[in-house]
C-alpha cells in the first residue's frame, strides 16, 4: 500500500491518503505507452505546411535569356526551382485525414500507467483545498516552495463538483501567474499532461476520480 501525503494550502502536512497496490499494477508495455504518446502529439498537428511548385508560381513565362549566343545554360523560365523565387521541388503540402486513432482502453491503459509511475515515484501529492478569501499568487507560490515543487513543472488536477465551485476557481486564479504550472479537470487529462509535468497535486475532492483512472 503506498501513501500519498495530503497538504492544506499553506504547505503544512495535515494527513496520508491510502492508494492499494493493487491500482498501481497497470498492465500496459512501454511500447504501448510510446504509440499513445506519438498518436497525440500527431494529432496536435495541424498539417498545414504549404509551398508551390513551379507551375503554381506568379511570375512571367518568358526566357530569363536567348536560348543561344550567351554561352550559358538554356533555360525556359524564371519559375524554375534554380531561380530565387522559383518553385520548390518536392516541398510539403496540406495533408487531410491524417488522425491517428487510439484505442479507449489503450488510452486508459496508458494513462493509469503513467498515473502509477508518478504515484510509485512520490511525484503525486493531495491538496485539501480550502476557501480563500481573494486569489491570491503570492499565496500559491508559497505552497510550492513549502512542498518543495517551486520551480517544477506542475500540473494540478481538480474535480468539477459544483460544491467547491468558489475553491477552485480562486486558486485557479492564483496560480496563473506561477511559471511552469497548468490547471485542468481530472476528466480532461491525458498521458502526454501526465508524462511532461515533473509534479502533480490532485485536489483532495477529485481522489476518487484520481482512483478511477487508476483501475479503481
Amino acid at each position: 500500500m503506498v501513501k500519498l501525503k495530503k497538504y492544506n494550502i499553506d504547505g503544512k502536512e495535515v494527513g496520508e491518503v491510502e492508494v492499494q497496490d493493487s491500482l498501481l499494477q497497470a498492465d500496459c508495455s512501454t511500447q504501448a505507452v510510446k504509440d499513445y504518446i506519438v498518436a497525440i502529439r500527431n494529432n496536435a498537428r495541424q498539417w498545414s505546411a504549404n509551398t508551390k511548385g513551379r507551375s503554381e508560381i506568379n511570375h512571367s513565362n518568358a526566357k530569363p535569356h536567348p536560348q543561344k549566343g550567351t554561352g550559358r545554360a538554356r533555360q525556359g523560365t524564371i519559375k524554375a526551382p534554380q531561380y530565387k523565387g522559383g518553385g520548390i521541388v518536392f516541398g510539403p503540402k496540406p495533408k487531410f485525414d491524417q488522425h491517428t486513432r487510439i484505442n479507449r482502453k489503450e488510452r486508459q491503459s496508458a494513462i493509469r500507467f503513467l498515473l502509477s509511475e508518478k504515484v510509485k515515484e512520490g511525484q503525486l501529492r493531495i491538496l485539501q483545498l480550502e476557501k480563500m478569501d481573494q486569489p491570491k499568487t503570492k499565496r500559491v507560490a508559497q505552497f510550492l516552495k513549502q512542498v518543495g515543487i517551486d520551480g517544477k513543472k506542475l500540473l494540478v488536477l481538480s474535480d468539477e463538483e459544483k460544491a467547491c465551485e468558489k475553491e477552485r476557481r480562486d486558486f485557479f486564479l492564483s496560480m496563473r501567474n506561477v511559471k511552469k504550472a497548468s490547471f485542468m479537470p481530472m476528466r480532461c487529462v491525458s498521458g502526454y499532461d501526465v508524462m511532461k509535468h515533473q509534479e502533480i497535486v490532485v485536489v483532495e475532492s477529485a481522489y476518487n476520480a484520481l482512483l478511477e483512472k487508476l483501475g479503481g
